[in-house]
C-alpha cells in the first residue's frame, strides 16, 4: 500500500532525529507503526527520572522543596510504576530492576545536592507546544520540561538529561532539540523576550553528577534548523526513508527484525 504522507498528525524533535539517523527507524516507528520487538532500560529509566523531576518542581512551585528522602521514594514508586515485572524491558548485560533503582536514588541524590539556588520563577512544568512552520503542512510539538523566569524577564527553557556522559560544548551548542525548543518558543509567546536555552544533565559516571549547561541561538542559527525540518519533511512527504546501518542507533535498536526482513525483500517495504 502506497505511502500518504497525509496520515501524518505531527512532527517532533525525536521524529526528526530519528528520520536523519536511520529512515528506516522512523518508518518502522512512526509511518508503519510497528510495535517496538522491547523497550530499553535506559529510556524506562530516563523516563522514571523525567518523572520524579516534574514532581520536585511541581513542589518547589508550591513554595516547598521536598526532602532528599521524599525524592528517593517518589524515584521507587515511578520506577516501580515504569518498570516492574514488565516483559518487555530488556536490560543491559549486569542490570536488572534493583541495581537500576539504586542508581536512580543515587542520581537523584547528586541533582539534589548539586542544583543551583536560582533567583526567580517557574513558569511552566511539562508544557506540551504546537507550533507551525512555514512551508510545513503539518505541527511540531514537543514538550518543555521545564521553563524558568529570572528577575530580569529572562526566559530559560531547559530539557532534562539522563546520560553515560559530560556534553562537550559543541554538543551543546549543535543539540537540535534546544534549537527547536526556540523556535517553538519564538512562535509561542516568547518572541520579544530573551530566550536561553538550558540542559540540566544527570550524569551516571561511578560517581553519579549533575551539570548545568547554557546555550542560546541565533536567527542564523534558527534559519539552518528550520531548512533541516523542511528538508526532513520533503523527504518523509515523499516516501524516502533510507536505511542506516552506521548509526549509533543501530546497537539498541528495537526493530532490528523488521529491518532485517525489509532488506530481505520483507513484508515491510518503503514507499
Amino acid at each position: 500500500m502506497p505511502f500518504d504522507p497525509k496520515q501524518l498528525t505531527h512532527l517532533s524533535a525525536s521524529a526528526i532525529s530519528d528520520y536523519v539517523d536511520c529512515g528506516l527507524l522512523y518508518k518502522f516507528s512512526r509511518v508503519d507503526k510497528l510495535p517496538p520487538e522491547f523497550k530499553s532500560d535506559a529510556l524506562v529509566y530516563g523516563t522514571a527520572i523525567h518523572a520524579v523531576l516534574a514532581d520536585f518542581y511541581q513542589c518547589l512551585h508550591e513554595g516547598r522543596k521536598i526532602s532528599l528522602t521524599e525524592l528517593h521514594s517518589l524515584f521507587a514508586d515511578h520506577w516501580r510504576r515504569l518498570a516492574w515485572e514488565r516483559e518487555d524491558l530488556q536490560y543491559k548485560e549486569g542490570k536488572d530492576f534493583d541495581t537500576l533503582l539504586l542508581e536512580g536514588k543515587e542520581l537523584l541524590s547528586a541533582f539534589y545536592h548539586q542544583l543551583p539556588e536560582d533567583e526567580g520563577e517557574i513558569v511552566a512544568i511539562e508544557e506540551p507546544f504546537t507550533c507551525y512552520l512555514p512551508e510545513l503542512p503539518l505541527p511540531l510539538i514537543g514538550v518543555y520540561d521545564l521553563v524558568w523566569q529570572d528577575p530580569g524577564g529572562t526566559i530559560t527553557i531547559v530539557d532534562h538529561k539522563t546520560t553515560a556522559r559530560a556534553y562537550s560544548l559543541s554538543e551543546v551548542e549543535k543539540n537540535f532539540q534546544l534549537t527547536i525548543y526556540q523556535l517553538a518558543a519564538r512562535v509561542n509567546g516568547y518572541e520579544d523576550r530573551d530566550i536561553l536555552l538550558r540542559l540540566d544533565c544527570l550524569i551516571k559516571t561511578k560517581t553519579p553528577r549533575f551539570e548545568q549547561y547554557y546555550s542560546t541561538r541565533s536567527a542564523f542559527e534558527e534559519m539552518k534548523a528550520l531548512k533541516k525540518i523542511q528538508a526532513v519533511w520533503q523527504g518523509i512527504s515523499h516516501g524516502v526513508f533510507i536505511p542506516n546501518e552506521e548509526s549509533w542507533k543501530c546497537g539498541g535498536c528495537a526493530y532490528k527484525k523488521a529491518c532485517g526482513a525489509w532488506f530481505q525483500g520483507g513484508e515491510h517495504e518503503t514507499g
